[in-house]
């Protein structure tokens, strides 16, 4: 079968464990394609090519291009769930605070731990005969609690049936963009609060025992105590909002002239005792989220970007919800703690 006789129906969008693109995937397989000239696209890319919508750049298609066909209309909510995903992808910062990802098909998962003792932590000599100290691994007692983020489109066919696709894409994005800062400010929450397994992280106050210095004052002297306190963890990932960033970068010991010039060439920011700094406003003002990323949260999802397909392949777009259903868990307690200034 090529990808110019696939039947296209509403239907494969409610194929149960698959995503529409699975589906049109399995119909239509990529590797048919190696050593053509179609190699590198997918099955979706291949089926704009064949109803010849240009959904990219200056000389892309108007929206209603997707309608010419009731084949074609099929597209559509894949197009949109890609343009949703896009944005969410584009300046993400999940990857770098978490440690795995978990995708489910249910909406309740609970997920496991281990948490050392002094001992266990130690590695002792295991003398012949003797048992092996073993480490023992539970079920939490609450569930991750998932929570659906998304946006309503409101508009009107009408509306949009002449705007280009390239353009329209740049507010799909943008819907991309505030679902997954949501799912940010959840991630933060946890790594602050925890996920309600009584896994809160510890808080360190500058002018408080450990930590020294003044209350309200950073200096280079608390981030290396700070560091030290992540034993047998390594601090490898600063969340920082905009205002404790401008203290961070401001301090003598992070402006070397390397550093200086390297965000000047290329936006990247210094790396004090080794830990990438992420900047994000999710994380309230006043306060450093130090983690080990390795070890620290568990990101779990309930499949892909939701479209409400039918409304959209019968042109309803008044009301048309694009959603996406997350929650974080956190694997090991330790591996995270929060610096107030």
């Amino acid at each position: 079968m090529g990808f110019d006789t696939v039947k296209l129906e509403k239907g494969m969008y409610r194929e149960s464990g698959k995503t529409f693109a699975q589906v049109l995937e399995s119909l239509d397989p990529s590797e048919n394609y190696k050593g053509t000239a179609l190699e590198g696209t997918d099955a979706f890319q291949r089926q704009l090519k064949r109803f010849d919508i240009r959904a990219k750049g200056a000389y892309s298609d108007p929206v209603e291009k997707f309608f010419r066909t009731m084949e074609s209309s099929v597209l559509f909510p894949e197009y949109i769930a890609r343009a949703v995903r896009q944005g969410m992808e584009d300046g993400n910062v999940l990857p770098k605070i978490t440690a795995t990802t978990t995708t489910i098909d249910s909406m309740d998962y609970r997920s496991v731990y281990s948490v050392p003792s002094e001992k266990d932590k130690k590695l002792m000599q295991v003398a012949e005969g003797a048992s092996i100290p073993a480490t023992e691994v539970r079920s939490k007692s609450n569930l991750v609690r998932l929570h659906k983020r998304g946006r309503m489109l409101v508009a009107s066919y009408e509306a949009i049936r002449f705007q280009k696709l390239d353009l329209f894409s740049v507010t799909l994005r943008q819907i991309g963009a505030y679902i997954q800062r949501m799912h940010v400010q959840d991630a933060v929450d946890v790594l602050v609060n925890g996920d309600g397994n009584a896994n809160a992280a510890a808080v360190l106050s500058i002018g408080s025992a450990p930590m020294s210095g003044t209350k309200g004052t950073l200096t280079y002297a608390q981030l290396v105590e700070f560091w030290a306190q992540f034993d047998p963890y390594t601090l490898n990932t600063l969340l920082v909002p905009g205002d404790a960033m401008v203290k961070m970068l401001s301090l003598r010991e992070l402006q070397d002239a390397a550093a200086g010039l390297n965000f000047q060439g290329t936006g990247a920011l210094a790396t004090p005792l080794g830990a990438e700094l992420v900047r994000s406003e999710c994380v309230p003002g006043g306060r450093i989220i130090g983690l080990d990323r390795r070890y620290a949260l568990e990101m779990v999802q309930a499949g892909e970007v939701s479209v409400e397909y039918d409304k959209l392949i019968d042109r309803q777009l008044e009301r048309a919800a694009i959603t996406s259903s997350a929650g974080i868990g956190k694997i090991m307690p330790e591996a995270a703690k929060v610096l107030v200034i």
